[in-house]
């Protein structure tokens, strides 16, 4: 009887919750996929993609068993019981941020984060990244960007495009010198 009067609960729970809606809850446990959170007798399942704007490598990284979060439902499936949740949708999305207070043309200092054949990803904020293409990095053609930059390099560059919906930054670092 007990079983029965749990799952009816747990049903009607479900029934009640609605995409977009923010609950309070409680982290309840963390896998490497992710952290269910307790919604008021309904685990949902934050995934590792919901959990934070910037890249982690494991939940355990932005929440704790116990801890109270505020989180927005994602999706509702009934049928299989199962909800989806998400932290980062609670809070301010960096790219979004950076989009309002930076414009294409302006000059911005950064640290050389990775170096890959076509360009170097260059760090211009918190969690934001974007890339000098290696046409981009001298005014001279060059055929490694390892012989103009290294990682962790300081570095000037200005903004030549930003696809926001791609989270995508182009920098240059022709004609702008490098940080003293």
């Amino acid at each position: 009887m007990t079983g029965e009067f749990t799952e009816s609960r747990r049903i009607a729970a479900l029934a009640a919750l609605r995409k977009g809606e923010v609950r309070t809850g409680v982290v309840s446990s963390i896998v490497n996929f992710g952290v269910f959170v307790d919604i008021g007798g309904v685990d949902g399942l934050v995934s590792v993609a919901e959990l934070s704007w910037t890249h982690i490598d494991h939940p355990c990284e932005v929440a704790s068993v116990g801890e109270v979060v505020d989180v927005e439902v994602l999706d509702i499936d009934v049928y299989r019981q199962r909800v989806s949740l998400s932290l980062k949708a609670r809070r301010p999305d960096p790219w979004q941020a950076f989009a309002d207070e930076h414009t294409i043309g302006e000059v911005l200092d950064g640290i050389v984060t990775k170096i890959v054949p076509f360009g170097a990803f260059t760090r211009v904020a918190s969690g934001i990244e974007g890339l000098v293409h290696v046409s981009e990095l001298d005014p001279q053609p060059i055929g490694d960007p390892e012989d103009v930059v290294s990682v962790g390099d300081a570095v000037r560059v200005r903004i030549i495009d930003m696809d926001l919906e791609r989270r995508r930054i182009s920098l240059s670092m022709r004609g702008v010198g490098s940080v003293p």
